[in-house]
């Protein structure tokens, strides 16, 4: 009896355990089948924002809003800008299969196909702009010619290698040269002038300075937010982007010609001669921040990347904007020509960079790949190497040639603000708000040399034309000359 008691329990317990087994086992399934309707949404939705970010759309607004009213869209909802409204339109047509199909995929004829490029690449601009295109076209094949011409009579140097291992030898001496407290606010911007006799620093107070090289003495500074200082207001009122120098200047350009350009995050733009300490004239039509500006080679244009999700060229020797250049589906942060001028490469904080032919307009790259925004992108002296830094902690090296990311350095532990080549492109810096510079060799990306002593996040740097020294601005209010 007592036995077929524990046969009976026995049996009541095994049959339990399956039943929780077999109950826990469709959890499991069920789990498993819900974590895959989850993975099927995400690669879903996934593969709709690619479908939409492959959308072109006209970057005219009125056309824009013409594309809507035959959709039977409202043209304008309340609060929105044109960027907001080009996303929309993107976004309909990605709803609308044939009409993604009719617009970038199979046009009917020829006919219909030059029309959708027209619509899609190409509105009216000034009247100046084609005389500029025209003007630059020419200044970049000269340059190209003469650059080809100097590669023809170069002889290969037996000693290219030992040269490399010595100046990387001496690179990982560099050390603190001078260092200076260069306001009483973070020192956004360093920059050496052409002739390595100064740098320029622009600070978040507004305030503009010029130091002598190598002992940083203050000679001049600029009053351009000085409400503490005077009681009338010169120049900027708001924090400095960027002040940059002239290809020109301190070389074969007046001291009292326009030698300097600063932008703040007003959306001011302005020149400034080495003699005064007012601006010479205004340049920009921004309505919202500028955070960098760069002379085109030729120093006839200038440059500004803008937070409205646009770039501006600006022809200063007819006091005019020439181009207003769209794109971006984010803020343009920052901006940089390629050495014979042919070219603009722009980095939003959109994650990506776009390179412009200034002779035709188009977008002819796009440099997809960070996975936050470009903070700054510099090109290197060969013309077809560019290096972008960004929000993600790292420096992509991208080859025009072939049209993708030929190395990722993994430079910093914060991210990076700004990235510069060597003249002679023999080594790469890059600054970061992990409060170090860094050096890293050309080819190989090795890192030669960590520059530590700032208290901050670093914001700029530059390296002199002569390659003797460096600079670097930081969030602690100062800059430091570095030298090895």
């Amino acid at each position: 009896m007592l036995f077929q008691f524990y046969e009976a329990f026995y049996n009541v317990k095994t049959n339990f355990h399956n039943l929780i087994t077999n109950a826990c086992l469709g959890k499991t399934f069920q789990f498993k089948h819900g974590k895959d309707d989850r993975q099927t949404e995400l690669l879903a939705e996934f593969e709709r924002r690619k479908k939409v970010r492959s959308v072109v759309v006209p970057t005219d607004d009125s056309e824009v809003k013409a594309r809507l009213r035959e959709l039977g869209e409202p043209i304008c909802l309340f609060g929105e800008g044109p960027s907001e409204r080009r996303n929309r339109l993107r976004e309909i047509y990605a709803q609308q299969d044939t009409v993604v199909d009719r617009v970038i995929q199979e046009p009917a004829n020829e006919s219909q196909s030059s029309q959708v490029i027209q619509d899609v690449w190409y509105h009216e601009g000034p009247d100046s702009l084609a005389p500029a295109r025209h003007h630059i076209a020419l200044y970049s094949l000269k340059r190209q010619m003469r650059y080809a011409a100097r590669i023809e009579r170069a002889k290969p140097d037996p000693d290219k290698a030992a040269k490399a291992q010595e100046l990387y030898k001496r690179l990982g001496r560099t050390t603190i040269f001078c260092s200076q407290i260069g306001d009483c606010r973070p020192i956004s911007f360093c920059q050496f002038s052409p002739d390595c006799q100064y740098v320029a620093t622009g600070s978040w107070s507004g305030l503009c300075k010029l130091w002598s090289v190598p002992h940083c003495e203050q000679i001049c500074f600029c009053f351009i937010h000085p409400y503490f200082y005077l009681p009338t207001k010169i120049g900027h009122n708001s924090r400095i982007g960027a002040i940059v120098f002239h290809p020109q200047a301190t070389l074969t350009l007046s001291s009292k010609s326009a030698c300097m350009a600063s932008c703040d995050a007003e959306g001011s733009v302005k020149l400034w001669s080495l003699e005064s300490d007012t601006p010479i004239r205004n340049v920009s039509t921004h309505t919202t921040r500028v955070s960098r500006i760069c002379y085109h080679p030729s120093g006839r244009y200038l440059g500004s990347a803008c937070y409205d999700h646009s770039w501006r060229l600006y022809d200063l020797e007819a006091d005019k904007e020439v181009l207003h250049q769209e794109g971006h589906m984010k803020e343009v942060y920052c901006l940089a020509f390629q050495i014979d001028g042919s070219l603009c490469f722009s980095g939003g904080l959109d994650a990506y960079g776009r390179v412009w032919d200034l002779r035709s307009g188009r977008c002819i790259i796009l440099l997809e790949g960070h996975l936050k925004g470009v903070l700054s992108i510099d090109s290197a002296s060969d013309g077809y190497q560019v290096a972008t830094a960004s929000a993600d902690n790292s420096v992509r090296i991208w080859d025009l040639r072939n049209r993708k990311t030929i190395y990722t350095i993994p430079a910093h532990s914060g991210l990076v603000s700004f990235v510069k080549y060597e003249n002679n492109r023999n080594y790469l810096m890059s600054a970061s708000y992990d409060k170090t510079a860094k050096i890293w060799s050309n080819p190989g990306w090795s890192p030669l040399q960590t520059l530590t002593g700032h208290d901050d996040k670093l914001m700029c740097l530059d390296i002199s034309s002569d390659g003797k020294y460096y600079v670097t601005s930081c969030y602690d209010r100062t800059f430091k000359l570095w030298s090895a």
